[in-house]
């Protein structure tokens, strides 16, 4: 967003602006000017944090609870360290007043499956760090409430996913205060956990095709708090760390130089806990990666959150990603909802003293050349201050706007992804790395799922359909700056269909440079380029710059998208294109000019034949 008054006043829309996120005093100073903005809307008896009138599908009770827990995964790694915080009191009476039902401040009782299950993993963690601050100071009474709280919850159905992490958070607490419970509910969770275990440092998010940022900022997260907070010997310790250690390096790939991180998945609210997975290496003295190269990935990407226009007015961060946005949100998000953004802050429970803070921040080399990720179902492409992941393999139907967040043909660091507002709106959607259909011009229908899915060296395939008369074979190809897309359509009958690039940032006053000519669309802003270049499709097809709907994209509220239209017919089309994005300068001048030429269609039939991976590997399906 490069609004010029956004610009100037970025400190009242970013917490984090100004700090330059170097040291771990700035990091301490992000962490405070952060939890300042909520303090006014705390309830008169601390428990409660009512940040707005957004709902979200529970209650109130429990969407005032996130509020008030989410930040304490930030705040209780400063007991550790010994680090003063002026506020310990207001947070021990807020769990003290939360957990008396005769308190007008009461959270609720805990229901199955209750958001406040997810909510009760932070006070745990808190309670299990922070006992001197937040438990010794209550009463009796007070700790009698609060321990039967979390002794009824434990016992609660949790989802069948990351929230199984949630009761073992719980429970560190519990031990650690002498309170009794049935640990076999605790083995068991673990046992079920180690299930989600895929290979190679992958999870996947339950028993689902989904393998997003849940697997670095929660099932790994997790795993390495307990591992730092258990016994050495510790069986499930041991495994969660030599997963994060395998994780790692693939998990660099998803960043770029600046700090960005690759836009892909739900809770993309979440924020900076994208960087959570790095915090929780530091917090387990984890040495994954050399402490210099950790410490380059955390620092770069809060510096690269610093820059974006993420909270309120008043500082309270808002719902979206580098903007405020509904539009993205889940309906589990309330205004609360974006603190756990606070994962990122955990190791300043280390001293200043320790290697992670005083090493020498740099980065990972990672190489250019394409990296296939066979877990995820991506492959991986690096460029000048972007990573783009080519992606087949994934769904998640179960999340408004799915189809954006998880089935689009490429992702990216750089240039986030769309979610559409108009599901009447072909003519003036964006389809941003997607390709649509239509048979009335209005409604229409994109990838949701995939039938088939094959990954051979670089180049990914899948098959999937749009009408359940419409089936098409798409085929990805990594070349160089730009990636290449193969549609084999076969269809019973006419339809309209509308390919989409890399949405990149209008500027303001519309004074971007279009080209629209024949089968070719491109769009240059003062810091972005994008294009995409029909190579001899079997129909014709024509370029358009389409100025997208305001406020579709994740990371910039304006943008153009080039795009291809055309025109099926019934029978079999091959759709062929090429698309890049890439920041302004002669690099990418020179990439637009040098169009890759057309692939060998039966090469990579060949290859894919020899190499092909089935979908249970791609998809994150037990093996």
């Amino acid at each position: 967003m490069h609004d010029t008054v956004v610009r100037r006043d970025m400190a009242r829309f970013n917490p984090l602006h100004g700090n330059p996120l170097k040291t771990r005093a700035d990091v301490r100073r992000a962490l405070d000017d952060s939890f300042a903005p909520l303090l006014p809307y705390f309830s008169p008896g601390g428990a409660r944090v009512t940040l707005s009138g957004t709902a979200a599908h529970f209650d109130r009770a429990a969407a005032d609870l996130e509020g008030f827990a989410r930040p304490l995964w930030g705040i209780a790694p400063l007991a550790l360290s010994g680090d003063h915080f002026d506020h310990w009191p207001l947070l021990a009476k807020g769990i003290a007043n939360g957990t008396d039902p005769s308190h007008p401040d009461y959270w609720g009782d805990v229901r199955q499956r209750d958001q406040r299950l997810v909510e009760l993993a932070a006070l745990g963690f808190a309670l299990r760090l922070a006992p001197q601050h937040l438990w010794e100071p209550l009463s009796d009474a007070q700790k009698k409430n609060v321990s039967r709280y979390l002794l009824t919850a434990r016992e609660r159905n949790y989802a069948d996913n990351n929230w199984k992490f949630f009761r073992v958070m719980v429970d560190m607490a519990l031990d650690h205060l002498g309170i009794d419970f049935d640990r076999s509910l605790t083995e068991t969770f673990q046992r079920e956990l180690d299930d989600f275990y895929i290979a190679d440092g992958w999870y996947r998010d339950g028993n689902y095709r989904r393998i997003d940022h849940y697997i670095a900022f929660a099932m790994h997260f997790y795993g390495l708090i307990y591992a730092r907070l258990s016994k050495p010997d510790d069986a499930y310790a041991k495994r969660y760390r030599e997963r994060a250690r395998l994780f790692a390096g693939d998990f660099a790939s998803w960043f770029d130089e600046d700090g960005g991180t690759l836009a892909f998945g739900r809770s993309m609210t979440y924020r900076f806990a994208c960087g959570g997975f790095w915090a929780g290496l530091a917090f387990a003295d984890e040495e994954a990666l050399p402490w210099g190269e950790i410490k380059g990935l955390y620092l770069s990407h809060l510096r690269w959150w610093a820059e974006k226009p993420i909270a309120d007015r008043d500082g309270v961060l808002s719902i979206g990603y580098a903007y405020p946005q509904l539009t993205m949100s889940e309906s589990y998000n309330s205004a609360g909802s974006p603190y756990w953004a606070f994962k990122v802050f955990l190791p300043l429970a280390l001293p200043e003293s320790h290697p992670f803070w005083q090493a020498e921040e740099t980065l990972p080399e990672i190489s250019v050349k394409p990296r296939p990720l066979i877990h995820p179902g991506m492959v991986m492409m690096r460029a000048k201050g972007n990573v783009t992941a080519l992606s087949s393999g994934q769904e998640n139907l179960a999340m408004r706007g799915g189809p954006e967040k998880y089935a689009k043909f490429a992702y990216s660091s750089r240039y986030g992804f769309g979610v559409e507002v108009d599901e009447r709106g072909f003519k003036t959607n964006g389809f941003d790395n997607m390709l649509a259909f239509s048979d009335d011009s209005l409604h229409y229908r994109v990838r949701e799922t995939n039938q088939h899915v094959l990954l051979a060296g670089a180049n990914l395939r899948a098959t999937w359909k749009p009408f359940a008369d419409v089936t098409v074979e798409t085929t990805l190809v990594a070349a160089g700056d730009w990636h290449i897309r193969l549609h084999r359509i076969t269809s019973a009958r006419t339809l309209f269909v509308t390919e989409g690039g890399f949405a990149i940032n209008r500027n303001d006053g519309d004074r971007d440079i279009v080209n629209e000519t024949g089968g070719r669309a491109t769009a240059h802003c003062d810091t972005d380029i994008s294009a995409i270049v029909d190579l001899g499709s079997t129909i014709s097809r024509q370029g358009v710059a389409l100025k997208a709907l305001p406020n579709t994209n994740l990371i910039n509220a304006k943008t153009t998208v080039p795009q291809l239209r055309g025109e099926i017919p019934a029978g079999e089309t091959l759709l062929v294109c090429a698309v890049l994005a890439g920041v302004t300068g002669a690099e990418s001048e020179k990439a637009v000019a040098t169009v890759p030429a057309r692939p060998d269609l039966e090469a990579l039939d060949r290859l894919f034949a020899e190499m092909g991976v089935s979908v249970s590997a791609m998809a994150g399906e037990p093996q």
